[in-house]
């Protein structure tokens, strides 16, 4: 759904001479970035504990803790990616968790990337997936 209303937008765009016209008349399709949301949302649909998946993430607590609070708003990309792996997303999940911390999507021309696209098809925690990083002569998720 969310998909067919972003190539809507696209399309209308595309054909709007007047851009403040287009803002006016679909501010109520923007969406804004608000990782801690969307998180919280992740976690319910997921049946999924935030402690766990801290744990399972390899990160500092306290640092996670900031994360899921909201209090962290731009927490590093590779970080990010630890939190998709310990809750298993798949790589749109992961890429639109990626969006709401404002960073770049997965780029499967990107190498680094490729290997975290395969962890996440292959539901891989961060320490095979560090593993696996190494292996290709990659940096690890966290080091």
């Amino acid at each position: 759904m969310t998909e067919k209303i972003t190539d809507k937008l696209a399309n209308k765009l595309k054909e709007e001479n007047n851009l403040n016209k287009f803002i006016t008349e679909n501010q109520q399709d923007f969406k804004e970035a608000n990782l801690k949301v969307f998180l919280e949302d992740l976690l319910e649909s997921k049946d999924m504990n935030k402690t766990d998946v801290i744990k399972n993430s390899g990160l500092d607590k306290s640092y996670a803790y900031k994360i899921f609070s909201g209090e962290k708003k731009n927490p590093a990309r590779a970080k990010v990616l630890a939190l998709a792996l310990s809750m298993q997303l798949n790589e749109d999940e992961t890429n639109h968790l990626l969006w709401h911390s404002c960073h770049n999507a997965l780029y499967p021309r990107n190498k680094w990337d490729s290997i975290i696209i395969y962890a996440l098809k292959k539901h891989l925690n961060v320490i095979d997936t560090n593993l696996l990083l190494a292996q290709y002569g990659e940096k690890e998720l966290l080091k």
